[in-house]
C-alpha cells in the first residue's frame, strides 16, 4: 500500500492504525483494570478463607475467576504501546 510518496508495508499500517485508536485502548484497558477490584477482594476473601464473599455463588466464582483471565488483554496493549513509542523515536 502506498500513503502519499511512502510505500507502507502491512506492519507499518496495523501500528499507523493502531496509534491513532491509543484512546480506545487506554479506555478498554481501564475498564479492564478497574473490574480487577471486586476480582482482588474475592480472591483476599478466598485466601483468607472468611467465605464473605467466595464460595458463596458458583457462578459468581466463576465470574470474579473469569475476570482474572481477562488481565491479559492490558498486558499485551501496554507492551503494544511500548512499542510504538519507542518505534516513534526511532
Amino acid at each position: 500500500m502506498v500513503m502519499g510518496n511512502i510505500q507502507v508495508n502491512t506492519w507499518d499500517r496495523f501500528w499507523i492504525w493502531y496509534e491513532r485508536h491509543t484512546t480506545k485502548s487506554l479506555v478498554v484497558m481501564a475498564i479492564i483494570i478497574y473490574i480487577q477490584i471486586p476480582h482482588m477482594v474475592w480472591n483476599a476473601d478466598l485466601y483468607l478463607e472468611m467465605g464473605m464473599i467466595s464460595h458463596i455463588n458458583p457462578v459468581l466464582d466463576f465470574f470474579l475467576y473469569g475476570v482474572d483471565m481477562i488481565e491479559v488483554i492490558p498486558m499485551i496493549s501496554v507492551a503494544m504501546m511500548i512499542y510504538a513509542k519507542i518505534k516513534k523515536k526511532r
